[in-house]
């Protein structure tokens, strides 16, 4: 085990971080929204082939207030803020049901990036849910019409035959409806753009949602603040 141990913390501190020139980012010039900055990094982190980039993490809390958090893919973002979907039976839709607040992350490492996102949960009508579903590929269908997310799994075997039952269903019916299906909108509150420098210099710029409304221009504003690294 000492040996095991060893090799694992040699292999770990052998790796390195932003092999690649990073951009520079001037706070200064940033815009007065971090929707606008947002849409932009996005843009420029497909730009530098980063991998996935709509993948994102997913932090909430369980009914006894511990963390949990998990990787998916974001499905837009826009005024209202940024959208993911599940079911709502799942152990994340739980969650939201009981304490409907959220952070997501999001990172970049082509570009030594990242973004963090954290503010209320609201749910989405079964239109806009159904809408969202139908919006996915056939895989995607299948999987929702499969179910029974977070649930304990008996046997592989199950899993293989609930699948393939589903991808028929979802290939005959392009249509159909998985009542569970939701899909979620965390408005923002506080959004943080990071980007990393090479002599660890790196900037944080913080948008803070400041005055009466949660500023999407319903009547509040953003504050922009500077963070040390």
């Amino acid at each position: 085990m000492p040996d095991s141990h060893s090799a694992f913390l040699d292999l770990l501190h052998a790796q390195r971080v932003w092999d690649t020139d990073l951009p520079s980012f001037d706070p200064a010039a940033a815009p007065d929204d971090p929707l606008t900055l947002f849409h932009t990094w996005f843009a420029e982190a497909v730009a530098a082939g980063q991998q996935e980039p709509h993948t994102m993490s997913l932090a909430t809390v369980d009914e006894e207030g511990r963390p949990d958090v998990r990787t998916l893919m974001l499905h837009d973002a826009d005024e209202r803020g940024w959208h993911f979907a599940s079911h709502a039976t799942s152990a994340k839709g739980h969650q939201l049901a009981a304490r409907p607040y959220a952070a997501l992350g999001f990172y970049w490492p082509a570009q030594g990036r990242q973004v963090r996102v954290r503010g209320p949960v609201t749910a989405a009508g079964p239109a806009e849910s159904l809408a969202d579903l139908h919006a996915r590929s056939t895989g995607a269908l299948a999987s929702a019409l499969v179910g029974r997310q977070s649930e304990v799994l008996r046997t592989r075997d199950e899993l293989v035959r609930a699948s393939e039952s589903a991808w028929e269903r979802a290939s005959l019916t392009p249509d159909a409806e998985v009542r569970s299906w939701t899909r979620y909108v965390v408005e923002p509150r506080e959004a943080e753009f990071f980007q990393g420098d090479a002599r660890r210099q790196h900037v944080r710029l913080r948008y803070r949602a400041d005055g009466g409304g949660n500023g999407r221009g319903d009547g509040g504003s953003w504050v922009r603040e500077l963070l040390w690294p």
